[in-house]
């Protein structure tokens, strides 16, 4: 359910009915030229539509300016907030949800640089409103390079990066239209990693950069169709066993305070 279209008077009803409430969290940014400045907005709005309603969710508008890092930023069509800014824009946000009596929230998230904002929220909010759950789930992260490199969608890439043909084609999945790769438009191989563990490298400039990065000409509808398909079904397994989680250790609460 969409949160838009509930009526003033229904709206304790429907916070009754709910399970949760999902924040969807996107940017205005320069993705390339093949690419719409909108493309976080649409994958956080299409991964938004299809969480499966049998969880019973209700979906807030997607937030469409947030902070865009500083290699984007000098680039035509990108609109930044300050993380300051947005951290109070977010947390007033999310606080108001609370205060509805919703304490299970999902921030969907399709903007990288929303991901360190996102997590000071919730820790910063789970201390006022101490049974307060949130998830946070990047779309990206719902289908693993493993499954890429199963299917063979791309050939001598994984797919990632920043405007590259991963994301893209998952954009291309929600609107087709939109993703337009030209012959002309370079390929950029993203740097090779520097560590099979996880890290976290932030730079101004970084090599193989244009705004973008990737073997963007392998970009496809088809490849699209699978990524979102793996990502959706993760996705919505996730929130199911979080909320089912969340039932138990709800029951649990009741039983130490001697609720049946």
């Amino acid at each position: 359910m969409n949160v838009i279209n509930v009526h003033g008077r229904d709206i304790d009803k429907i916070v009754g009915e709910i399970q949760f409430a999902v924040v969807p969290l996107g940017s205005v940014e320069y993705h390339g030229p093949h690419s719409p400045l909108g493309t976080d907005i649409i994958l956080a709005n299409g991964f938004a539509e299809r969480i499966d309603p049998v969880l019973r969710p209700l979906v807030y508008p997607t937030i469409a300016f947030t902070a865009c890092p500083g290699k984007t930023q000098d680039y035509s069509g990108t609109v930044t907030v300050r993380p300051s800014v947005f951290i109070d824009y977010l947390s007033d946000i999310v606080e108001g949800i609370c205060q509805l009596g919703i304490r299970n929230i999902v921030l969907l998230n399709a903007h990288d640089a929303n991901m360190g904002p996102s997590r000071t929220v919730a820790e910063a909010v789970t201390g006022k409103y101490r049974d307060a759950s949130f998830l946070l789930i990047n779309w990206w992260q719902m289908a693993t390079i493993q499954f890429s490199e199963q299917v063979g969608i791309f050939q001598g890439t994984t797919g990632r990066g920043h405007g590259g043909p991963y994301e893209m084609s998952a954009v291309k999945a929600f609107c087709p239209e939109l993703v337009s790769v030209q012959e002309s438009d370079l390929e950029l191989d993203s740097s090779p990693p520097l560590s099979s563990l996880p890290y976290v490298l932030v730079e101004g400039t970084p090599d193989n950069w244009d705004g973008y990065t990737g073997r963007i000409q392998q970009t496809s509808l088809e490849a699209g169709h699978f990524i979102v398909e793996e990502a959706v079904k993760n996705m919505n397994l996730l929130m199911e066993n979080w909320l089912e989680m969340r039932k138990g250790k709800n029951g649990e609460d009741d039983r130490q305070h001697g609720i049946s």
